[in-house]
């Protein structure tokens, strides 16, 4: 059998690249969290906020529904986080089905609520398939909304970015065009959709690189604690899902602990790669469930802070 050089030279990286225990922990982590819908799903949320919290977090963030569904429980959910615990919070904010106006003033909210972090995003429509069409009088799109929030306090602003492009977005530099109109109206980084190949990021900080963009992209990472679910949402999202991964999976649905041990395998050796290549903050998508999270951020040597634990306590 012959042996490629790349064979070879991916043989050598896997034998030399220490162990999980041996990663130096000088990654940041932040966590993303959606607003409880039920007193259930509220339980669920603070444990995971509680548990997460004394890993000490860069930041943690809370979703905003489809159409903005959820704006009362996102706004009720992030004061609660920066009024309650030691974690700063960002609110997330789209521009769909309201107007300037009243979208500032959700702005002013957060500011008074103490909030200093909004994820700006141009949203979904609340239909399902339906193609976004900005409110009269409201923000036109991520970028405008950037602006307008810039215009109103200094806010931390984070944005999106699409490795694989936004299923919008007719070609992939039409795409890379729309990040840097964000990041040139004021953004402070870039988190990116999921995707499950360390290559498919590092593609594409290269062409972020290439297009002029020097703002931090981090890495949005999500463990699969459901792989039917996560197909559904990557075929939304076009993200991509490789064929190993439907062979890793393939048999878990009734071995649920089996399944988080697998899960907790790929996310962190995704991980693992990412840091490897260089990259030093990785965002998880929890859907508030902290145990994976958590696992991952800990063979990463990611361990609890001493002020954040003793906040938590």
């Amino acid at each position: 059998m012959t042996i490629s050089v790349n064979q070879l030279a991916e043989a050598r990286c896997a034998l030399e690249t220490p162990l999980y225990a041996d990663v130096g922990g000088d990654v940041a982590v932040s966590f993303e969290f959606v607003p409880p819908k039920s007193e259930k799903m509220d339980e669920q949320l603070w444990d995971a906020v509680r548990t997460l919290e004394p890993l000490g977090p860069e930041f943690v963030s809370v979703t905003y529904g489809a159409g903005g569904t959820t704006r009362e429980r996102t706004h009720a959910t992030v004061a609660r986080i920066q009024r309650e615990t030691s974690l700063a919070a960002a609110a997330h904010l789209t521009c769909v089905e309201a107007t300037r106006e009243e979208i500032d003033q959700v702005a002013e909210e957060y500011w008074a609520a103490g909030v200093r972090h909004i994820v700006a995003l141009r949203g979904d429509p609340p239909q399902q398939g339906a193609r976004f069409s900005s409110h009269p009088g409201g923000y036109e799109n991520a970028a405008d909304l950037v602006a307008g929030l810039r215009r109103l306090h200094p806010f931390e602003i984070s944005v999106a970015a699409y490795p694989e492009s936004h299923p919008d977005s007719p070609s992939t530099a039409a795409d890379l065009d729309n990040l840097k109109r964000k990041l040139d109206a004021g953004a402070t980084r870039a988190i990116t959709q999921f995707f499950f190949e360390p290559e498919t990021f590092f593609r594409y900080r290269d062409a972020v690189a290439a297009a002029g963009i020097s703002a931090q992209i981090v890495p949005g990472i999500m463990p699969v604690s459901n792989f039917a679910s996560v197909k559904r949402m990557s075929a939304m999202c076009g993200t991509a899902v490789p064929p190993w991964m439907a062979r890793l999976f393939e048999g878990l649905d009734d071995h649920p602990p089996a399944r988080q041990l697998v899960a907790a395998t790929v996310a962190a050796e995704l991980s693992r790669r990412l840091y490897a290549g260089g990259v030093k903050h990785l965002h998880f998508y929890t859907l508030n469930r902290a145990e994976l999270a958590f696992a991952i951020c800990h063979l990463l040597g990611v361990r609890a802070k001493p002020a954040a634990a003793a906040a938590a306590a």
